[in-house]
């Protein structure tokens, strides 16, 4: 590496960390704050939080690096321009893409790292980010009574300390039990108290002393019910115990969000796709079974057949069910018979055992072996004198039909139906309604297969919003990666273009295209789940609005083009005036 390289880089390195670091905390904030009711204040430890944010700050990353590497560019060359560094550079031969060239590789092994990250530890990160954060959503608040208030953070139980003396001691005592969820018909009142947690705070036990307690039944009939059971106890000391297992923080097994396309790999991903695919198609499939099963008349001269795309792959994927199904099937057998050899073995090692300990056995089996040969015998002639007799019926049925079907051809009519005949038929059709039922019967099957069709077209219409989602998802993985480079191009050239380093006008500039960088991400992405564009253009769509910004500045970089300063606009000004003096003078 050459001593040039060596000084665009090292320069261009410290301000990445800081910005990335910077970025990434501002970010951080951002995440936090939507999510600050429900994680904070439940007196959770310091290690759980510190878990909570490394795991934000890694979620987030693929958004900051766009951003830190589009600063820190910035600022590079705008400090080698605003010391003349830059100058020097070109001074000695060297063209501006040769000094950029460190960096534009540096950009091209974050991309790559951006790609890895997005596809192997992002997805692994966010499972655990979703679990431990529904996990501190799911715990209660921490427990903190106060006084003059009633707290009802404990399940069930209303309580309200009038005078709180420290942590432990309580003085005018009110608790309210709904655990029966009648209202306010349990009470107890004391006059002092004293509040202790035992066996690692899973238990709060709450000491009365000298108080009442009063419990009501609740009416049920109304007036003419017998008055209802009314208790009152007076007590010197009260022992209640509270169960806090709300209070303390388990954890979530990690499969119920396994379905999650924020958790998912490219591999993963494409699995999703092919089985939302099988979802879709067989829907569709359905669709056309159950056309076909309402109108039978129609169908029976011209069959309502799926094309054959839905075809191939209905068959596929039943192909696929079935070698699944006996896949697990013969896993199941195989377990099957090694319990059955296990079985056999024990029930062999003890029949040897009870064999030589009654020697009786064997005579006592031979007589059952007779007695069951005999029996089978019997019941075997049995059998053959009702399957005779069985016979012997079924022949005479069979006769019987055939005579009456002989019967029937001779009495059967090949003469033509005459003129009364049929306005005997049509009378008996009309009279009875069975036209008026046949156009009842069509309609109800038509509204029942419209409504057959709407229900699977809004099940299809779900599955490719979450087909496209999944695509967006795949996309997203290298886009945000890619959008490094596209960054790159832009803050480099602007750099050397505005010649000014620091944390002023670079900072502006980039928060500019950062947030059009950002508003031009979510309107690709809205348009790709609307299914208003491809999910691959949605997501590109970004990179490909910023690239011609890259370019154009690139190329204005290389001209030495004061972009930024108040002489070249000036210049603008006065050459469009003057191009407009002339034609005025033309036209006079």
């Amino acid at each position: 590496m050459k001593k040039l390289d060596k000084l665009i880089l090292g320069s261009f390195i410290g301000p990445f960390l800081l910005t990335f670091l910077v970025v990434d905390f501002i970010l951080l904030i951002v995440n936090m704050l939507k999510y600050f009711d429900e994680i904070f204040g439940k007196g959770l430890g310091f290690w759980i939080y510190a878990e909570l944010i490394g795991y934000f700050v890694i979620s987030i990353s693929p958004m900051a690096l766009p951003l830190a590497v589009l600063l820190s560019s910035l600022m590079t060359f705008g400090n080698l321009g605003e010391h003349f560094e830059l100058t020097a550079i070109k001074s000695s031969g060297i063209s501006l893409i040769r000094a950029m060239r460190p960096i534009g590789i540096f950009a091209v092994v974050l991309t790559i790292a951006a790609y890895l990250s997005n596809n192997y530890l992002v997805p692994k990160v966010n499972l655990k980010t979703f679990s431990l954060l529904y996990d501190i959503r799911m715990k209660s608040p921490a427990l903190d009574i106060k006084e003059g208030v009633f707290y009802s953070g404990i399940p069930s139980y209303s309580i309200k300390v009038n005078e709180k003396l420290d942590d432990v001691r309580l003085k005018d005592i009110i608790i309210y039990n709904h655990a029966d969820q009648q209202g306010n018909l349990n009470v107890t009142l004391a006059d002092s108290g004293r509040m202790e947690t035992f066996f690692s705070d899973s238990y709060l036990k709450l000491t009365l002393y000298n108080g009442r307690s009063y419990k009501e039944q609740r009416a049920t009939r109304g007036i003419q019910e017998a008055p209802v059971e009314f208790s009152r106890t007076k007590f010197d000391e009260n022992v209640i115990v509270f169960d806090l297992d709300a209070f303390q923080l388990s954890r979530t097994p990690e499969d119920l969000w396994s379905t999650n396309r924020a958790i998912k790999n490219i591999a993963q991903i494409k699995l999703g796709l092919d089985s939302i695919n099988t979802l879709v198609n067989d829907l569709k499939f359905q669709n056309y079974q159950t056309a076909q099963s309402i109108y039978p008349f129609f169908t029976r001269e011209r069959p309502l057949t799926p094309p054959q795309e839905i075809k191939d792959r209905k068959t596929r994927d039943d192909a696929l069910r079935k070698a699944r199904l006996e896949r697990e099937k013969k896993e199941q057998d195989s377990i099957k018979n090694l319990k059955n050899l296990e079985d056999s073995t024990a029930i062999k090692g003890e029949d040897s055992l009870q064999s030589k300990e009654s020697p009786l056995n064997v005579t006592a089996s031979a007589e059952i072996s007779k007695s069951d040969s005999i029996f089978s015998q019997k019941s075997n002639r049995r059998l053959t004198m009702g399957d005779s007799v069985a016979l012997t019926k079924s022949s005479s049925i069979a006769a019987a039909d055939t005579l009456a079907a002989e019967e029937v051809k001779k009495v059967k009519r090949t003469t033509p139906l005459t003129d009364k005949e049929r306005e005997l038929i049509d009378s008996v059709v009309i009279k009875r309604g069975y036209i008026s039922n046949a156009y009842t019967m069509a309609l109800n099957n038509s509204r029942n297969l419209k409504n057959s069709f709407d229900v699977k077209s809004t099940q299809v219409d779900n599955h490719e919003r979450e087909y496209r989602r999944y695509e967006i998802a795949w996309y997203q993985k290298y886009t945000q990666a890619i959008a490094c480079f596209v960054m790159f191009l832009i803050g480099a050239p602007l750099g050397a273009i505005i010649k000014k380093g620091g944390l002023g006008m670079p900072v502006l500039i980039s928060i500019i295209f950062f947030i059009l960088f950002y508003m031009l991400t979510i309107t690709g992405e809205k348009w790709a789940k609307e299914g208003i564009t491809a999910p691959l253009f949605g997501t590109v769509f970004s990179n490909l609005c910023l690239v011609p910004f890259g370019l154009f500045f690139l190329r204005q970089a290389r001209k030495d083009a004061r972009l930024f300063e108040a002489d070249f606009y000036s210049g603008i000004w006065k050459k469009v005036a003057v191009y407009f003096s002339r034609i005025k003078a033309k036209s006079s």
